[in-house]
C-alpha cells in the first residue's frame, strides 16, 4: 500500500473512482482536468498496483490580516472505491497527504465536508471546525416597481478573484488562486450560472451563481458592503432569472469548513475561536 502523487496514467482510474463516489457527469469531471489538473495536484492511495482512494487538492492561501498569507492545501474530492470502504483507506490517504504537504513546506490543510456526518470523519483525522458562513433565503422574489438601478455582468475568473480579494481584505479567509476560480467558473457555466459583478448605486457586489439539481440557481457567494448587498437582493429576481432565492454570505455562524495545522508551532499560537471564511468551496 502506497500513498503518492498521481501519475498521468492514473487518470482513467481516477475518473472512474470520481464518478463512482460522487455521480458527477463526464463534463463536470472534464472541467477539473481541463482547468486545474496537474499530476502533483492529485494524491492517490495505491494497493496491489490499483488506485483505491484519491484526493485532489487546491494550492490556496490562508489570509491572516496583519500577519500575511500562509500556504494552505484545500482537500477536494476525497474518495475511496466502494468495494474498498470500511478498511480505513481514506484515513491512510489523509495521513500520507499530510506527509506530502509537509515535504512541500505547506503548514495547513483545509477541507469542506460534503455532509454533516463527514465532519466527524475529518475530526477524527486531525481537523477542527474553523470556517463559517451564512445561508439565507429571500422568501419573496418580487422586485420593486420602476426602473432597475442595478446592472449585472459576467466576469472572467481572474477579475472575479481580484475583486473577491479586495472585498475580503482585512478578514481571515481562504484566498483562491486564479486556476481554482477558473474551475469554479467552469462549474457555474456547466449549470447555467457564472461569476458576476453586480453594480448598485451603493457599491459593487460580486456573486457566484451555480445551478442546482432542480435547474434553479444558487448564489454560492454574495460579497459586498451590506447596503450594496441589500440593494442587490431587491433586484436580483429581475437581474438573474432562475435564481432560487437561496444565497450565502460571509456573515454567519454555520460551520462550513475545517482546518488542520501541520506546523506544531503555528498550531500552538492559533486561537481556535477564530472564525474564518472559505466560501467558494466546490461543494
Amino acid at each position: 500500500m502506497l500513498v503518492r502523487p498521481d501519475l498521468p496514467e492514473d487518470v482513467p482510474a481516477q475518473r472512474e473512482l470520481w464518478k463512482l463516489a460522487f455521480g458527477d457527469s463526464d463534463a463536470y469531471i472534464d472541467n477539473f482536468y481541463r482547468t486545474y489538473y496537474r499530476p502533483e495536484r492529485v494524491i492517490v492511495l495505491e494497493e496491489d498496483g490499483a488506485v483505491r482512494s484519491m484526493t485532489a487538492w487546491f494550492d490556496t492561501a490562508l489570509a491572516l490580516p496583519g500577519q500575511g498569507d500562509l500556504r494552505a492545501a484545500y482537500l477536494y474530492a476525497v474518495a475511496t472505491h466502494p468495494n474498498c470502504r470500511g478498511r480505513g483507506l481514506a484515513g491512510k490517504l489523509l495521513a500520507g497527504a499530510d506527509e506530502y504537504f509537509r515535504s512541500l513546506g505547506i503548514p495547513a490543510v483545509t477541507t469542506v465536508p460534503a455532509e454533516p456526518s463527514l465532519h466527524n470523519f475529518f475530526g477524527a483525522n486531525g481537523f477542527r471546525e474553523c470556517f463559517v458562513h451564512g445561508r439565507f433565503r429571500k422568501e419573496e422574489l418580487t422586485v420593486p416597481a420602476g426602473d432597475c438601478p442595478c446592472s449585472i455582468g459576467l466576469l472572467p475568473a481572474a477579475v472575479y478573484s481580484s475583486l473577491r480579494e479586495a472585498t475580503l481584505s482585512g478578514t481571515v479567509h481562504i484566498a483562491l488562486p486564479q486556476e481554482a476560480a477558473a474551475y469554479q467558473e467552469g462549474i457555474c457555466r456547466l449549470s447555467g450560472g457564472g461569476l458576476y459583478a453586480l453594480e448598485t448605486p451603493l457599491g459593487t457586489c460580486t456573486l457566484c451563481a451555480e445551478g442546482m439539481e432542480d435547474g434553479s440557481l444558487l448564489i454560492k457567494e454574495l460579497l459586498g458592503n451590506p447596503d450594496a448587498r441589500a440593494c442587490a437582493l431587491d433586484w436580483l429576481p429581475r437581474l438573474l432569472p432562475g435564481w432560487s432565492g437561496h444565497y450565502r454570505t460571509q456573515e454567519g455562524t454555520e460551520p462550513f469548513g475545517m482546518l488542520k495545522w501541520l506546523d506544531p508551532a503555528l498550531e500552538r499560537r492559533w486561537n481556535w475561536d477564530t472564525a474564518g471564511y472559505l466560501g467558494l468551496a466546490f461543494d
